[in-house]
């Protein structure tokens, strides 16, 4: 064989070995986006194959979610909604499993997979972002103050030097503080982990107010108590998924945007007297 010949020959020998690696890599990218397909679809199917979609839900906040005492029964605008999605999944709206959280375990649930879900008074902020799906806002309520109607405080600088009650792990503290900064009022703060705890405080006179989603402050509010005509820091509330569950996610957003659409997400909300 010339020498010619035998550069050609080992010439063709490359030009296949280089195309047999080519496609093989492509090959692999392919695998992989199908794998990634199919992740997707398996966080959906384990909720179908379980029979249940778990949901962390607010169980004392009224209109929100709240449990009745006696009948042990929890309603409200935000159960509404996890029943609409569980009826997605499932074809039953029933077919649920709510958990009771608060603001300092909402994260942690979802965290340890406790929870596929969380629709509870979530507010969306850019660091909740960083770590969890957060859907777009479903429900926009400014924070407020409950103070005693013999208290004599009237507006937020009367609050200058008073202990203010905040549930743990909300973002209620860092809007109220903000607001106080700009007032120029140098204010108190006495963490709870939950919003009955906040208010047990104000009625006992351990706090001076109690600081909240106005919202909540409503369903706290009694002959005792009023609500100050400030309102600072709006809150705006999302549905969270984990980032790894961006399925379920996808789910939930175009279920709330489609429910928007149809004029259901303000049936809902007016029939909870939220609108």
């Amino acid at each position: 064989m010339s020498l010619s010949r035998k550069k050609l020959l080992a010439l063709g020998v490359a030009l296949i070995t280089s195309f047999g690696i080519l496609a093989a890599g492509c090959g692999g990218d392919t695998k992989k986006d199908d794998s990634k397909t199919a992740t997707a679809s398996d966080a959906i199917q384990k909720i179908k194959d379980r029979g249940v979609l778990k949901v962390g839900v607010k169980v004392d906040v009224p209109k929100f979610g709240f449990k009745d005492p006696k009948t042990g029964k929890i309603e409200g605008f935000e159960i509404d909604l996890s029943k609409v999605i569980a009826k997605k999944i499932l074809g039953d709206e029933n077919k649920i499993d709510m958990t009771g959280v608060v603001a300092k375990t909402r994260g942690p649930l979802l965290d340890s997979g406790e929870i596929d879900l969380c629709i509870a008074t979530f507010t969306i902020t850019d660091e909740r972002k960083q770590t969890y799906n957060m859907t777009t806002p479903y429900y926009e309520d400014p924070v407020g103050f409950l103070v005693k109607k013999d208290s004599g405080i009237k507006s937020l600088k009367d609050l200058n030097g008073k202990n203010i009650a905040v549930p743990q792990g909300a973002t209620t503290r860092k809007g109220v503080q903000a607001a106080a900064d700009k007032a120029g009022i140098q204010v108190n703060f006495i963490e709870f982990p939950t919003y009955s705890e906040c208010k047990t405080a104000l009625a006992a006179g351990r706090a001076d107010a109690y600081a909240m989603d106005t919202s909540n402050l409503l369903g706290y509010r009694d002959d005792a108590t009023e609500l100050l005509p400030d309102k600072i820091a709006p809150q705006l509330y999302g549905a969270a998924t984990k980032k790894d569950n961006k399925a379920l996610f996808d789910l939930v957003e175009k279920t709330f945007d489609d429910m928007k659409k149809s004029g259901e997400m303000d049936q809902l909300l007016k029939k909870w007297d939220l609108k």
